[in-house]
C-alpha cells in the first residue's frame, strides 16, 4: 500500500472546505492513518519546500503556509499518490477540470487549497517532516476487503 501527505492549506481551512476535501479522499477509498491541525512555523515551511528554494514565488509561499492553521493528513491505499494527484487536478484551478478539489472549489495558483505529494519517495520524506511513527496508525479497516 503505498502512502502520501495532503495537506489541506490555510485557504481550504478558511473557507470551512476540509471537510469535503477529505470527506471525498475517504470516499475514494482511501484511509486516514494520520492527521493532525497545526499552524506551520516558518522553519517547516522552508524545509517542506526546500525545493523552491531561490525561486521569486519562495518567500510568497512561506509566508501564506504560515498565515492560517492547517490539517495535514496521511493517507493509505493503491496508488494513493496518483490518485490523489488526480483529484486534486492542476495546481492552477483555472486549468483544473470539474469535479477535481481545485477545479470545483480553487480560486487562483496561489491558494489552490491542497498540497500532495507529487512521488512515493517525496510522499516518505515529507511524511516524516510532520509526523512522528508513533503517530500513524496502520490499522486493519473492514471497508477494505470490499476496495482491494
Amino acid at each position: 500500500m503505498d502512502r502520501s501527505l495532503v495537506l489541506i492549506k490555510p485557504d481550504a481551512i478558511q473557507r470551512a472546505l476540509a471537510g469535503q476535501i477529505i470527506s471525498r479522499l475517504e470516499r475514494k477509498g482511501l484511509k486516514i492513518i494520520a492527521m493532525k491541525i497545526l499552524h506551520m512555523d516558518k522553519d517547516l515551511a522552508q524545509r517542506h519546500y526546500a525545493i523552491h528554494k531561490g525561486k521569486p514565488f519562495f518567500d510568497d509561499l512561506v509566508s501564506f503556509i504560515t498565515s492560517s492553521p492547517l490539517i495535514a493528513v496521511v493517507l493509505q491505499g493503491e496508488n494513493a499518490v496518483q490518485i490523489i494527484r488526480q483529484m486534486m487536478g492542476e495546481t492552477d484551478p483555472a486549468k483544473a477540470s470539474s469535479g477535481t478539489i481545485r477545479g470545483d472549489f480553487g480560486i487562483d495558483i496561489g491558494r489552490n487549497l491542497v498540497h500532495g505529494s507529487d512521488s512515493p519517495e517525496n510522499a516518505r520524506t515529507e511524511i516524516d517532516l510532520f509526523f512522528s511513527a508513533e503517530e500513524i496508525f496502520d490499522y486493519d479497516r473492514e471497508l477494505d476487503t470490499w476496495i482491494y
